[in-house]
């Protein structure tokens, strides 16, 4: 067997996934099982320690790895795990040298168990400066939309979010490299590209002349004429920049897609959240952006449930998704993260939380199918992801049959089920 690679999160862990499973190949690891977590919640922290203990026992002789932001940030935990035979860092997990010394280890340990102490490669993730170099061989082959990670880190300090403290701070990739690997992708034949990152808005503030996130995407669309689509994956609003609205205005190759940080549609929860925008700002951005692209997919993360959320707070959130036209919602029902200040502040009951959220996912799904329902009888460049769906330009589902994944078909919308368009 070879490695094999559970991932838990978001996209950029998906992405970085890729990246060990080709390290860790490329460092001769049999047999073996990486578990890349995610910290974000609790929830998240227990489905990888219950994948850990399912695995190892229905592979009894596979190694298990656990890396990623949970790894990073509970390190102690998962190496006191009798399942685990190694703990691996966020950032070391991009790095060759981890998989080589993890290979040396397994080998000089043979069929014996690692020692708890021996078990650990996690390096102090506030020490990292510089992103891992970039790695494209063997990666996202046979996938129709591809991932170039330009940013990692963050250097603001929301009281919910635990995520600094796995990623470290703010690093950046220089526009040129990035530049490369976009047209790299697109020469392999991908057809769009998603720039990705932790907190992609705060973009070059690490690097020399501290280039904006607008900058870079023009310095793509302009150095790569051959890429057909390409997409910016979550943006904080209040970081969004001039030049980048201004690509978002002229550019259509850039997909009129955006995912917003918003958190919160309440001012004294972003206070509380430590968020650097106001409801006003938030509302007022997304007339903006829609008024520079009219047709533009707007989508959001909020939090249901944050600590002294009373209703009337609740429902200037619930209001926002009216107010900016959302269509899309990532609904995050509020998890106290060790160590953070929101966890020692007055929590909301349970009860309250899960109900909050399931009110906004309501409010979620119903935008979403009246957005869907504007699509019908017009005419949608589709990206083909697999033989049975595909996705516009706004990033809107759409159900086919039999088509070539990777291939962008234009393709008349003729009806939806309230989740996905048809043809």
């Amino acid at each position: 067997m070879s490695v094999d690679v559970v991932t838990f999160g978001c996209r950029l862990n998906a992405f970085e996934s890729e990246v060990v499973r080709a390290e860790a190949e490329r460092a001769g690891l049999a047999d073996t099982i990486v578990i890349n977590s995610c910290a974000v919640t609790n929830e998240a922290v227990a489905q990888a320690r219950q994948s850990i203990r399912r695995l190892k026992r229905m592979r009894p002789s596979s190694r298990i790895v656990v890396t990623g932001c949970a790894a990073q940030t509970q390190t102690q935990m998962f190496a006191d795990m009798a399942e685990v035979d190694r703990v691996v860092g966020n950032d070391d997990k991009m790095r060759a040298d981890a998989w080589r010394h993890a290979r040396a280890a397994f080998d000089a340990a043979g069929a014996l168990k690692i020692e708890t102490s021996d078990k650990i490669a996690v390096t102090d993730i506030m020490s990292v400066r510089q992103m891992a170099p970039p790695v494209l061989e063997g990666l996202q082959k046979g996938l129709p939309r591809a991932f170039v990670q330009v940013q990692n880190g963050c250097d603001h300090r929301c009281t919910f979010c635990i995520i600094p403290f796995g990623r470290g701070n703010s690093r950046s990739v220089p526009i040129a490299t990035a530049v490369a690997q976009v047209r790299a992708l697109v020469e392999r034949g991908h057809p769009e590209i998603v720039l990705t990152g932790v907190d992609l808005t705060s973009y070059g503030g690490d690097l020399e002349d501290a280039p904006k996130l607008g900058q870079l995407v023009k310095q793509i669309l302009l150095d790569v004429p051959e890429l057909k689509r390409l997409r910016i994956s979550s943006v904080d609003s209040i970081e969004v920049d001039r030049e980048l609205l201004d690509v978002i205005a002229s550019d259509e190759r850039l997909m009129p897609h955006l995912h917003l940080s918003l958190q919160s549609g309440d001012d004294l929860i972003l206070k509380r959240m430590k968020r650097r925008h106001s409801r006003e700002q938030a509302v007022d951005f997304c007339a903006e952006v829609r008024r520079l692209r009219p047709d533009i997919t707007l989508g959001a993360d909020i939090i249901a449930g944050f600590p002294t959320e009373t209703e009337d707070m609740f429902i200037r959130s619930l209001d926002l998704v009216e107010e900016c036209g959302l269509t899309f919602l990532h609904v995050f029902p509020y998890s106290p993260r060790p160590g953070t200040p929101a966890s020692r502040m007055p929590q909301v009951e349970g009860g309250l939380i899960k109900d909050r959220g399931r009110r906004l996912r309501a409010a979620g799904e119903a935008a979403l199918a009246k957005r869907l329902e504007t699509e019908i009888g017009k005419t949608r460049e589709v990206l083909i992801e697999s033989g049975t769906q595909g996705r516009t330009e706004h990033f809107l589902p759409v159900a086919i049959s039999g088509d070539m994944p990777g291939t962008v078909r234009r393709l008349a919308i003729a009806s939806h089920d309230g989740a996905r368009l048809a043809v």
